[in-house]
C-alpha cells in the first residue's frame, strides 16, 4: 500500500467520517446487455443506502462498481475527496479504505476467528497489542469472544456472518458495502443480524451501500432507499417517501402491494388532507371507477377526468368491513379464495369484478367461498396512467406484499 493511502485510511479511522459517495453516468455492459444504464448516484457521508431490486436489476454491479471489484465502460466513482474510478484511472480495493461483507461469508478457511478479524487489519500497521484488543472487543460486540479460537468450519452460518460483520468494521474503513449478507440465514437470525449490521454500522461512522431484494429488509435498515430496474436508477429518496409516493408502478409493486384494479378517472378535487413527512402529497385526490365502484386515491402525474389508470393498493389500505358498515372513501365486493394466519390476525385473498387483492388484513377469519365488502382508505392506493403497454387487469395470489406503516 503507498503512503498515501495510508495517510488516506489514518485520516478517514481519526476523524470517524464515512465517505461521501458520488456516481457520474456509470456505464456496464455485458455483451449486448447493460448491467449499469447512466446510473448517477449521490450518498452523503455517513448515510445508510440500501439498493433495492430484482435479480438482474444492476444492484450487485453497482456494489461491485464501488468495491473496485468490476471495472466501468463509462462513467466515474468518487469516493471522499478521490476520484477511484474513471476511463483513464482504476484504483484497486485495496487501495479505497472500504470493506465489505458478502452472502457467502468469504472466511479464510485456515485462519481462527480472530485470525480473520485481525487480518482485516494488518495494512493500518497497528501495533500488536492494540490489533489485538479492537479484535477481542468488536467479537465480544458479536457475541464471539468465546469463539475466537475456532475455525471458520467449526461455526454455523450466522456464527460465520458476524465473524465477517466483525472483520468489516474492526478496521473503521469509510465505506461498508453489504452484498446481500443475510439471504442465507434463517427468519430468526435475519432479525438479529440485521439490528447488529445497523447498529455497528452507525456507531462506526463509515457510509454504508447494502444491496437486498428483501422490501422489509430495506425499509428496516435504510437512511435512504434506491429502487433499480434494468440498470437504471428509477427513485432514490428515503424510506418514507418511497412507500408514500412510488414514482413508478414498479416501484409500488416492488416496495409491496395487494394488488392492482383496472380503473377510470371519474373526478379530481383537492386533498384537504394535511401533507406531511410520511406522505408527501402532490395536495390531489382523484375518484377512480373501478368495476362499477367509486374509490378515492392519490394520484401520480398529471390525472384528468377519463383517464385509463392502474390504481395500485398497499395492504395496509384494505380493512374487511363488518355487516352493515358503509366505508366512508369507497368499497368493493369480492369473495375470500384463501385464508392465511398471520399471528396478528388473518390475511385474505378477495377476489372480485375488479381483480385480486391480497393481504387483506382481518383481526377475525372470514370463510373461505363468502362474499365481504372490503375498503379502501386513499392514504394507501395511488393512481398511475396506464400506459399502452401495461396490462389492464393482474392477478396477484402470488405476489410478494410487505405491510409497512407509512
Amino acid at each position: 500500500m503507498t503512503d498515501h493511502t495510508h495517510q488516506a485510511a489514518a485520516h478517514v479511522e481519526a476523524s470517524g467520517a464515512g465517505h461521501a459517495v458520488q456516481v457520474r453516468g456509470a456505464v456496464k455492459r455485458y455483451g449486448p446487455v447493460h448491467a449499469l444504464a447512466g446510473i448517477d448516484l449521490d450518498v452523503a457521508a455517513g448515510r445508510f443506502l440500501v439498493l433495492l431490486g430484482p435479480s438482474g436489476s444492476g444492484k450487485s454491479t453497482l456494489i461491485r462498481t464501488l468495491a473496485g471489484v468490476e471495472r466501468l465502460d463509462q462513467g466515474q466513482v468518487t469516493l471522499g475527496n478521490r476520484l477511484v474510478s474513471d476511463g483513464a484511472r482504476h484504483l484497486a480495493p485495496e487501495q479505497r479504505n472500504l470493506a465489505m461483507v458478502f452472502q457467502d461469508y468469504a472466511l479464510w478457511p485456515h485462519l481462527t476467528v480472530a485470525g480473520n478479524v485481525g487480518y482485516a487489519l494488518r495494512r493500518r500497521r497497528l501495533p500488536g497489542t492494540e490489533a489485538a484488543r479492537r479484535s477481542a472487543e468488536i467479537l465480544e460486540r458479536v457475541g464471539l469472544g468465546q469463539l475466537a479460537g475456532r475455525y471458520p468450519h467449526e461455526l454455523s452460518g450466522g456464527e460465520q456472518q458476524r465473524v465477517a460483520l466483525a472483520r468489516a468494521v474492526v478496521a473503521r474503513p469509510g465505506l461498508l458495502l453489504f452484498d446481500e449478507p443475510l439471504s442465507n440465514l434463517d427468519a430468526d437470525l435475519r432479525e438479529r443480524l440485521r439490528v447488529q449490521i445497523a447498529t455497528l454500522t452507525r456507531e462506526s461512522g463509515a457510509t454504508a451501500v447494502y444491496i437486498t431484494h428483501d422490501q422489509s429488509e430495506a425499509f428496516a435498515l435504510a437512511d435512504v432507499i434506491g429502487v433499480l430496474d434494468h440498470g437504471s436508477l428509477v427513485q432514490l429518496d428515503r424510506p418514507e417517501a418511497i412507500y408514500a409516493r412510488p414514482a413508478t408502478p414498479f416501484v409500488a409493486r416492488f416496495t409491496g402491494l395487494a394488488g392492482e384494479l383496472p380503473g377510470r378517472i371519474v373526478a379530481t378535487e383537492p386533498d384537504t388532507r394535511p401533507a406531511t413527512d410520511s406522505d408527501p402529497t402532490d395536495g390531489v385526490e382523484v375518484v377512480v371507477q373501478v368495476a362499477g365502484r367509486r374509490l378515492r386515491s392519490r394520484a401520480i402525474g398529471a390525472l384528468a377526468v377519463g383517464d385509463e389508470v392502474t390504481l395500485t393498493v398497499r395492504p395496509a389500505a384494505t380493512s374487511i368491513l363488518a355487516a352493515g358498515r358503509a366505508a366512508p372513501f369507497g368499497s368493493l365486493q369480492g369473495v375470500v379464495v384463501d385464508v392465511a394466519y398471520r399471528g396478528r390476525g388473518y390475511d385474505h385473498v378477495v377476489t372480485g369484478p375488479g381483480g385480486t387483492l391480497a393481504a387483506v388484513f382481518d383481526p377475525r377469519p372470514q370463510v373461505r367461498g363468502s362474499t365481504v365488502e372490503i375498503a379502501l382508505d386513499p392514504a394507501g392506493c395511488i393512481a398511475y396512467r396506464t400506459s399502452p403497454q401495461q396490462p389492464t387487469e393482474r392477478h396477484y395470489s402470488n405476489v410478494t406484499t410487505v405491510s409497512i406503516s407509512g
